[in-house]
């Protein structure tokens, strides 16, 4: 017994020293000074230009994206495992496609569609339609291209989820009861999901708060873009930002992780 918990341990060590000693030699750096030790590069964010707009305009892309794949997803997944078994395959090979799309190939065709579309649908009402998704306040553009990103990041989550439940079963007991179709969805099935859900939407947040590809192709300036901008000029504050972030995103994992354990008691507790 000794020696599989020595090598648990090992390795527990090895990781714990790979993502530490980074995460170390960045804090340091960050608050390295000719004088010591200082934090001008923590207090200085507030203030530094772009960083509440960028901040607030990543986190608003982060809602949007969120919601819109779990609209899209969570629908598509329940139906084509009740009313069409066949269909999960190809949704299935539809949702994982994006992985074999490079985020610099998704961005160069979405130029391409952005830039045609002026040209051929100036006198139809469609071309509001383009000019709308790529305002610089909230671009949807970069909504949409953040979807199809983290769809197969997002349907491994609630297919986890969904293989642990027998929906089928679930359904069929509920309308026995006299439930309809969207009660038996809504109060029987997603509560089961939770924790696939709270997976499918922070898997979702990360990609969303570490992706710079796209945003800074398309000439947008979300937080990834604005750190990397700052590093050109202010490197101490852009490693700041990075620590924060990095912080952050372990903050919402251990929540996730949190929830997920709360929500596995409760029927031990009943």
């Amino acid at each position: 017994m000794r020696r599989p918990q020595l090598g648990r341990g090992l390795v527990l060590l090895v990781a714990a020293l790979y993502f530490l000693i980074p995460m170390g030699a960045s804090v340091w750096f960050s608050i390295s000074d000719k004088n010591g030790i200082g934090f001008q590069a923590y207090t200085g964010l507030l203030g530094a230009e772009g960083f509440t707009d960028s901040l607030w305009l990543t986190v608003k892309l982060a809602l949007a994206t969120v919601v819109l794949l779990l609209l899209l997803l969570v629908p598509a997944m329940i139906a084509a495992r009740l009313g069409s078994p066949r269909l999960r395959t190809i949704l299935e090979v539809l949702c994982t496609l994006p992985l074999v799309v490079p985020p610099v190939a998704l961005t160069a065709g979405m130029i391409g569609v952005l830039r045609w579309g002026p040209d051929y649908l100036m006198d139809t009402p469609f071309f509001q339609t383009f000019v709308f998704v790529q305002q610089p306040e909230f671009p949807l553009v970069l909504v949409l291209a953040y979807v199809l990103m983290a769809l197969p990041l997002a349907y491994r989550a609630i297919d986890a989820g969904l293989r642990s439940v027998d929906v089928r079963t679930l359904v069929e007991a509920a309308r026995n009861c006299g439930a309809s179709w969207p009660r038996s969805v809504f109060t029987v099935i997603l509560p089961n999901l939770r924790g696939a859900l709270l997976n499918a939407s922070f898997l979702t947040l990360a990609l969303v708060l570490g992706e710079f590809t796209s945003a800074s192709i398309l000439g947008y300036q979300p937080f990834p873009v604005w750190i990397y901008a700052v590093g050109n000029s202010q490197g101490q504050m852009s490693v700041a930002v990075s620590v924060l972030s990095l912080l952050i995103t372990w903050v919402l994992l251990l929540l996730l992780a949190a929830a997920g354990r709360e929500r596995r008691h409760k029927p031990a507790h009943s």
